[in-house]
């Protein structure tokens, strides 16, 4: 992967669905080779697929935190699989650390998150929580 995949990687990030003309011009390459380079980065898994990014109005008005969970050992595939099943997480990462997870849930209001942080700290397997209210993003690639 050259610096042009990368820039051509970060424009897709911005707007998936930029017409192939629009790519090329900004990289300064022939629709046939963006078209070429898009087709094999994703016959190489570097593009996974493609997905709709919902607006800010569409969260307005729900509070996100992201809830950091240390799990058992034993358990970690089964909470994986337990928040896999509940709607307000957004997203779900495994990272290294203290804590085993990172959820990122969204909820209608305070007591919907408090509930939901009780929620995730009551399932079989969790040991503890930590939660912090997400109050404004700033960069979101």
């Amino acid at each position: 992967m050259d610096a042009t995949d990368r820039h051509l990687l970060s424009l897709l990030a911005d707007n998936a669905r930029a017409p192939v003309a629009e790519l090329g011009r900004k990289l300064g390459l022939s629709r046939t080779t963006v078209q070429g380079r898009i087709e094999r980065l994703e016959r190489r898994g570097v593009i996974a697929g493609y997905r709709a990014q919902l607006s800010d109005d569409h969260e307005k008005g729900l509070v996100r935190a992201h809830v950091l969970i240390t799990a058992l050992p034993k358990l970690a595939a089964r909470v994986e699989a337990e928040l896999r099943l509940i709607g307000e997480v957004r997203c779900l990462h495994s990272v290294s650390g203290h804590f085993d997870m990172i959820a990122i849930v969204a909820a209608g209001s305070i007591g919907e998150l408090d509930r939901l942080i009780d929620r995730i700290g009551a399932l079989e397997g969790v040991e503890r929580t930590l939660s912090s209210i997400i109050l404004s993003t700033r960069i979101d690639r």
